[in-house]
């Protein structure tokens, strides 16, 4: 189907709030119709709606990249941070080491290495890279 810019423009008038962000005020409206769709539809990819819900969530993650970066953490301060969410303290840790070797990574005097980082991720159920 050829559409006419004019024709075009008509049909995108309605739906443009929907896929717009523009601030703040825009992507709470979108992570709120963002959530709504994923509470209706789910993962059926047979729902007439589900490509909106694909494209909303494209247009969201690229508003979050572009003007909500992560804040860059440590390995360390990534693990004080779960330590503090899950009220552990670093003898609750075996994963890492004794309460000696916890102490020392979470001072820097210590760096995680892929063991620790591997069961970390699979502990707190998080990327290894968290911790990288």
């Amino acid at each position: 189907m050829k559409l006419s810019t004019k024709e075009m423009e008509r049909q995108w008038t309605p739906i443009r709030p929907l896929l717009t962000i523009r601030g703040e005020h825009d992507y709470d409206r979108a992570i709120e119709r963002l959530n709504t769709l994923v509470d209706e539809i789910g993962t059926d990819e047979s729902h007439p709606l589900y490509e909106l819900l694909d494209t909303l969530g494209t247009i969201i993650h690229a508003y979050e990249e572009k003007h909500l970066p992560l804040p860059t953490a440590t390995g360390a301060e990534v693990l004080h941070f779960l330590m503090e969410e899950h009220g552990l303290t670093q003898s609750e840790l075996p994963e890492v080491g004794t309460q000696g070797v916890v102490s020392e990574v979470l001072t820097g005097k210590r760096e995680l290495n892929v063991r620790q980082i591997r069961a970390l991720a699979k502990r707190f159920q998080v990327s290894p890279a968290v911790f990288v």
